[in-house]
């Protein structure tokens, strides 16, 4: 079988890798592959293909990078429950406590283990429904 075929077999797998893992780095180095399988096809040597497919995969992996990088999702912003009062009711023995939170019950849990336990405490985060703890503001 001519080296050609070898590119586009390989290019095709990469490239329907790429439509099972939307990740856009197997498709730059499918087409890579490919542009490795055009030099193929205008004759080049097996040295000049490697290389051309090897510095086309570098740019177009950098180029798939830069592309994700822009189209990333701001961070969110911290939830507005974070630096507010609670009023514990009761601490249980595993740490956790009943706290009265907008208007109604929760589950909060202490930050640290070492965390002093107090009457009032500062919300420092939340993990699902429950409330992360702590004595001081965050």
């Amino acid at each position: 079988m001519n080296a050609l075929w070898y590119w586009w077999i390989a290019a095709a797998v990469l490239i329907g890798a790429e439509l099972v893992t939307g990740t856009f780095y197997l498709l730059a180095v499918g087409v890579a592959l490919a542009i490795g399988g055009i030099a193929a096809s205008v004759g080049a040597s097996v040295p000049v293909q490697l290389t051309v497919a090897a510095v086309s995969g570098v740019a177009l992996t950098i180029a798939a990078h830069r592309w994700r990088l822009q189209r990333a999702l701001p961070p969110a912003p911290a939830p507005l429950d974070v630096g507010q009062t609670v009023r514990v009711q009761g601490w249980n023995d595993d740490g956790t406590a009943r706290v009265n939170y907008r208007g109604t019950q929760w589950t909060a849990e202490l930050a640290t283990p070492d965390t002093p336990r107090a009457e009032t405490m500062f919300i420092v985060a939340t993990r699902g429904s429950t409330l992360v703890v702590a004595d001081r503001r965050a």
